[in-house]
């Protein structure tokens, strides 16, 4: 993870290993009540429709396809915030996902009264709903930076932490992190499919008050130490905004 960050180092990756449990969480909805798909990892969705091209597979089309074109809507949404606000990163990360947040939470609203049900051609509704907020979720966190807590894909992770480990290449650092991934990741999944035999749309508004709180830190939380004045942010073209001094023109 870069070095400048708008809250402090703690908080920031507290707020991350959230984000990795509630992906955890989503992708238990979608692949155990969505009909075998996933909106956060688009890695199974290319797998899948791969294996579809064998009918005998009985795998799904359509949800895949509708899955990875709103997690690519949604990363566009975050590359714009990105760059609207990437030279306020605490506005930035409020508001994405403030509005990952309010995307779940209208979800989980839709799912609970009725007006979407998680079967039929509605599915493909929820399914798209949310891949939007996961791909905004993917886009921002990549934007921020963090190498070793990615939040979806725990391919690196996983390879990082054996890979550069003491009795690897013994060059990693920070294997905390990588392995606190992995276990958020299991925790948010494992979770997911035991509340999932109680309530759908339960599962959902939990994921939605998480990000909801992840919202809350990157915005509200502790500045980092000796953090002063300007808010220093991750994204690098942010940074490079914030030290590039304004020309005045000479009348």
């Amino acid at each position: 993870m870069t070095e400048e960050l708008p809250v402090g180092r703690r908080w920031a990756v507290g707020a991350l290993l959230v984000m990795t449990f509630t992906t955890g969480l989503v992708d238990a909805v979608s692949f155990l009540r969505l009909g075998h798909v996933f909106v956060a990892n688009m890695t199974g969705n290319v797998v899948f429709l791969g294996f579809s091209v064998v009918r005998s597979s009985q795998l799904p089309v359509v949800a895949p396809i509708v899955a990875m074109t709103a997690f690519v809507l949604g990363a566009f949404l975050g590359g714009q915030l990105s760059r609207l606000l990437g030279d306020r990163p605490r506005l930035w990360l409020g508001r994405a996902f403030a509005g990952q947040a309010a995307g779940l939470a209208l979800t989980a609203l839709l799912l609970g009264t009725g007006a979407l049900r998680a079967e039929g051609r509605q599915r493909l509704a929820v399914v798209a709903l949310l891949g939007l907020c996961c791909g905004l979720q993917n886009a921002t966190v990549r934007l921020l930076g963090p190498r070793d807590l990615t939040t979806t894909v725990l391919t690196q992770t996983l390879t990082a932490l054996t890979a550069e480990s003491v009795l690897g290449a013994g060059t990693g650092a920070r294997p905390h992190r990588r392995a606190g991934s992995v276990l958020a990741m299991f925790a948010g999944a494992a979770c997911g499919a035991l509340l999932l035999q109680v309530t759908l749309a339960g599962v959902v508004a939990l994921a939605a008050a998480l990000v909801a709180a992840v919202s809350w830190v990157f915005s509200r939380g502790p500045r980092p130490a000796g953090a002063a004045g300007t808010d220093p942010g991750a994204h690098p073209a942010a940074r490079q905004r914030l030290v590039r001094p304004r020309r005045r023109r000479h009348r």
